[in-house]
């Protein structure tokens, strides 16, 4: 099996568009999963009701936070960091704390001064 791919819902979204548009309909698991999709990659799907979710912008926090040396082990959870761009300390702990990650107070700003970078 190769290397995973992590997309972003803005990336789903299209995919799923282009899909409909092809085939000229999509099952109902298909337009439930699209719905959710351009909820969450609209402003209103992010908590602070800020941040469109943006495929390129995904990709370069990715890449970004990929360069962490305690996520760099982790993709699946720089990924999550990189989709849901939580900008507190609390919410960036709910993340980490699902792989056991252990980073203190100072580390977890650097990741969200990462993410205001590339997302405010």
């Amino acid at each position: 099996m190769g290397e995973k791919e992590f997309v972003d819902f803005a990336s789903v979204r299209d995919l799923l568009l282009k899909t409909r548009d092809r085939r000229g309909e999509i099952s109902y698991e298909q337009t439930m999963a699209l719905q959710h999709a351009e909820w969450k990659a609209s402003s209103g799907g992010h908590p602070s009701g800020q941040i469109k979710t943006d495929s390129e912008v995904f990709q370069n926090l990715l890449s970004s936070l990929m360069e962490n040396e305690k996520l760099q082990q982790h993709p699946e959870i720089c990924s999550k960091i990189a989709e849901l761009a939580p900008i507190s300390i609390a919410d960036v702990r709910v993340i980490i704390s699902s792989k056991r990650i252990a980073m203190d107070t100072p580390e977890i700003e650097e990741i969200i001064t990462t993410i205001r970078q590339h997302v405010l």
